[in-house]
């Protein structure tokens, strides 16, 4: 029996050497996972902070790239709606040189001419005549004023008068022609208005 109890014995010895064996190598194993850990968790912070600071990156280019195509997209619109401008109104640097010529031809042929001269008149009416159809051409037309009620857009009054037969705020006289280039007026024409 003492053999029994020394075999146990023995054994016992053997296994809680055994066991110590595993438990340190446990503890060993569980304080290496748990050093693991903190540096996986570490690392994870780390990932974490510069995935947001990539994150917030890509924000910010995002929005300087949207408002950099916003911008390019304004610019292209301006810049069409200009060129539009210069083609409608192409004409009005000719038409600002020639409405002196054109004045000048009125006031020339509103002259009384003798017989002699009145050929040469003549001539220079077919010449007004052609002047007038080319800047129709172009789209520069006479602004209408006699009868018309005052516009102060489209007249310029530089006199008035009281006259009952007219109607108020009526222009009675154009003493200066006025001309419009399409919708935009060029030259606002002189007039005279009733009260």
């Amino acid at each position: 029996m003492e053999e029994n109890k020394e075999k146990v014995d023995q054994e016992t010895e053997d296994v809680s050497a055994d066991d110590i064996e595993i438990v340190e190598a446990n503890d060993q194993n569980n304080s290496e996972a748990t050093e693991g850990e903190a540096d996986q968790t570490g690392e994870l912070d780390s990932s974490q902070e510069e995935l947001n600071k990539l994150a917030a990156e890509n924000e910010d280019l995002r929005n300087r790239l949207l408002r950099a195509q916003a911008e390019f997209d304004n610019f292209r619109k301006r810049t069409l709606k200009e060129k539009e401008s210069d083609r409608k109104y192409k004409a009005q640097d000719i038409a600002n040189d020639l409405l002196p010529v054109v004045d000048s031809f009125d006031r020339a042929l509103q002259t009384e001419v003798d017989e002699a001269a009145k050929s040469f008149a003549e001539g220079m009416e077919m010449v007004y005549r052609q002047l007038q159809d080319a800047l129709e051409k172009h789209g520069i037309e006479k602004i209408e004023t006699v009868g018309k009620e005052f516009d102060p857009n489209l007249h310029h009054a530089v006199m008035q008068i009281s006259d009952s037969e007219q109607p108020a705020n009526t222009v009675v006289e154009e003493l200066q022609k006025g001309y419009a280039l399409k919708d935009r007026v060029i030259r606002p024409a002189m007039v005279k208005v009733n009260q």
